[in-house]
């Protein structure tokens, strides 16, 4: 299709020039005028009406440069006057002396205007093969060279290679029939025609016809009446005449009819070409159908593939669900829908690390212990971590010593040590018999995924706050580094902010700032402490305190947390803590990994999640940095 924004060139009328210098007179430049477009219609039907210039000159006024043969890189001159009558744009240009075209305008070789425009809205019928240009954009004027005869001076077939590049241009702009009752073969001068003038045209042709038809009856009927006494044979040759004459009357007086079946061959021809289009679309959906029904089936959104479109949870159940059953992902049937949500390429491993990573990050946002603690990855299960527990102090130096040796102070050594951090297994497993269908473990696995988050979490906190095993195999929890409690209270008593303040007195150098210390509490204290009215429970802090998970309130600016791992009140164990988080490092290996095997011999898969993670103190210089609260009979 030709472009409908095509640039167009075409000529105007031969311009007169103006003010040409005698040979006395010194020659910078001449003045042409004449008009650069006029409304006569060209043997194509082709009009441009003096309505289009009143918005079709406002860009180009802002520099009105006239070229030469519409060429852009040669500016000959600038339009220095303009106006727009019931002819056409009229306009008076400048012809600079230092253009090459100068003197060929002199000399009356180049002679007549052409524009260079964009059509914006046209109207076209293509039955009266009248196009009538309705608002256009001015690009550029030029001076060209072209015959005199004014025939041939507009024409916008002259910017087209073919007659038929130039109708499918027309079409482009064609307006949908109404109602059409008649036409005029005669190609319209009317400039703006509404469907009324047009029909009014038609009628006017048709009864103008029918008038001179009538005429030319009536004359041969009184040439056949005057010699009807003498010849006979002369009134059967004019009723032969008057009888060949009705076909002639009747295809003038029928020509709506004729228009009627044009317009009803075309529409025709255009809906034969549209049911060949939807022919062609019935087909390819009919080829797509059963790709169609799976996409429908598997109940996903496929307006975008690649892996950002797949859930997470879709994910995470592939996984499970690969793992379980001892398939790749795209071989169980869950898996598959998915693979057809994703696409064909599964990244298999990333979404493997993506559930170890997530599903690590929500055991940890269960956990107390560990978020109030400085944690580092670690890239063994064991890592050698240098210290220097105790840098010394520096040295006054006194008048006496400038300039000796004693000027730049004692000397100290560094006293450095390694610390051992291990990162310990801790795991968990679930089982399942062979006889679960895929179905029905695609329901298990929250329940089983939850279960095992909430078991793994519970045990890392509860070895971190307690230790896990003997002594420091596998974790020394932080309430065993205080060997013997400085603070006890009584099974029978409640627990008060006032012993809790003596917990924090009790850790020496690493309780002096109550901002770097954290409470733990049980349960148990949790419940004395609401009852104690010095207590600064959260909504007494105020919505600008930090919360930690678990945090129920503040005791002196220091957190106060509570957990369920520590053991019921009873004589002998712990019921709270307070530590400087400073003085301790919590390591962790990798992600939280998801392991299984099939148990032949019990007809079960065992589904085991497992982590490495450790902790251990930094210095002892210092302390240790916990103290506890026992109770005692």
């Amino acid at each position: 299709m030709v472009d409908k924004s095509k640039i167009l060139f075409v000529n105007g009328s031969v311009f007169a020039s103006k003010g040409l210098p005698t040979a006395d007179e010194p020659i910078d430049s001449v003045y042409i005028e004449g008009y650069a477009s006029t409304n006569d219609i060209d043997r194509h039907g082709d009009v441009v009406p003096p309505s289009v210039w009143d918005a079709g000159l406002k860009n180009y006024l802002k520099n009105p440069v006239i070229l030469a043969y519409h060429d852009h890189d040669d500016p000959v001159g600038r339009m220095v006057e303009h106006k727009v009558d019931e002819k056409g744009l009229w306009i008076k240009a400048r012809i600079s002396a230092a253009s090459e075209v100068f003197n060929l305008v002199k000399d009356g070789v180049v002679t007549a205007f052409s524009i260079g425009f964009r059509i914006l809205d046209a109207e076209y019928n293509a039955v009266a093969e009248v196009f009538v240009i309705k608002e256009l954009e001015l690009h550029e004027i030029s001076v060209v060279s072209v015959p005199a005869n004014q025939d041939t001076l507009f024409s916008l077939s002259k910017a087209f290679e073919s007659d038929e590049d130039l109708k499918t241009f027309k079409m482009q702009f064609a307006k949908a029939p109404t109602s059409i009752k008649a036409v005029s073969s005669t190609p319209s001068k009317e400039i703006n025609m509404t469907p009324e003038e047009i029909q009014k045209m038609v009628d006017a042709a048709a009864a103008k016809a029918t008038s001179a038809l009538a005429a030319e009856q009536k004359k041969l009927a009184d040439e056949a009446a005057a010699k009807a006494k003498a010849d006979a044979d002369l009134e059967s040759r004019i009723a032969a005449a008057v009888k060949a004459a009705a076909p002639q009357i009747e295809v003038g007086t029928s020509g709506a009819e004729k228009l009627l079946a044009e317009v009803e061959k075309r529409f025709a021809e255009q809906s034969e070409q549209t049911k060949g289009v939807i022919d062609g679309l019935q087909t390819a959906l009919k080829e797509k159908a059963d790709e169609i029904a799976a996409i429908q089936r598997s109940k996903m959104s496929f307006s975008d593939k690649g892996d950002d479109v797949v859930a997470y949870a879709d994910k995470e159940k592939s996984v499970l669900l690969s793992k379980i059953t001892g398939k790749s992902i795209e071989n169980t049937k869950f898996g598959k829908q998915v693979v057809e949500k994703a696409g064909a390429h599964v990244p298999s491993a990333t979404w493997e690390l993506e559930v170890s990573t997530t599903m690590e990050a929500e055991v940890r946002r269960r956990l107390v212990v560990s978020p109030t603690l400085r944690n580092i990855q670690m890239q063994t299960n064991v890592m050698t971590i240098p210290v220097n527990p105790e840098a010394g102090s520096a040295t006054w130096v006194t008048n006496a010593q400038f300039g000796t040796t004693d000027s730049s102070g004692a000397t100290q050594t560094h006293q450095l040590k390694e610390i051992t951090l291990n990162a310990y297994k801790v795991a968990t497993r679930e089982y399942m018999a062979y006889e679960e269908e895929e179905d029905s473990l695609l329901v298990l696995l929250p329940i089983v995924r939850d279960a095992m988050i909430r078991r793994v979490a519970r045990a890392v906190d509860k070895a971190y706050l307690l230790g896990a095993g003997a002594g420091a195999d596998p974790v020394k929890g932080l309430a065993l580094y205080d060997a013997a409690a400085a603070v006890t209270n009584a099974v029978g008593t409640a627990v008060t902010t006032a012993k809790l303040r003596a917990l924090r007195k009790d850790l020496g150098a690493w309780g002096l700032d109550p901002s770097e210390l954290v409470y733990i509490v049980s349960t148990d204290v949790y419940y004395d402490l609401l009852e104690d009215p010095l207590f600064q429970t959260m909504d007494k802090v105020g919505s600008a305190a930090t919360v930690l998970t678990g945090q129920i309130g503040n005791i002196g600016n220091t957190p106060v947390l509570v957990s369920a791992e520590f053991a019921n009140k009873a004589v002998g164990q712990t019921g709270a803590i307070v530590y400087a988080p400073a003085n301790f490092i919590a390591g962790n290996q990798r992600g939280l990994r998801i392991d299984t095997q099939e148990l032949v011999e019990t007809q079960r898969k065992v589904l085991v999640a497992s982590l490495r993670t450790g902790l251990t103190q930094t210095t002892t210089n210092l302390g240790a940095g916990v103290s506890k609260l026992d109770w005692v009979a």
